[in-house]
């Protein structure tokens, strides 16, 4: 709801159309965010995104690149886990049990 509204005026059914949802659903959620101060409600019908709307739309896209780089970074690092793993076994034994002690430690 908050992207439909960033920039522009939008009333009702445009926000209830970009954003997908019920008309219930947004008097819900309309409600939500014009209490929590992030749009409001203009003459004419339409809603604008106040300057905390602006500042919570910013904090949530860092907030999501944030996230992303966190899984790309996790990937990476089961990734090199599962090849350290796969170097403990020789001729498909087990690890023994220092190493594996080892890997469990790391895990917790």
């Amino acid at each position: 709801m908050l992207f439909v509204v960033r920039g522009n005026y939008a009333n009702k059914t445009r926000i209830m159309y970009q954003a997908n949802l019920s008309y219930k659903l947004l008097s819900r959620y309309l409600e939500d965010v014009v209490n929590a101060g992030l749009i409001r409600f203009e003459k004419g019908n339409s809603y604008v995104l106040t300057s905390k709307g602006e500042e919570f739309l910013k904090r949530f896209e860092e907030h999501q690149k944030q996230c992303q780089l966190f899984e790309e970074q996790n990937s990476s690092i089961q990734g090199e886990r599962a090849e350290l793993e796969k170097m403990l076994f020789n001729e498909g034994r087990a690890p023994t049990s220092l190493l594996s002690k080892i890997l469990k430690k790391n895990r917790e």
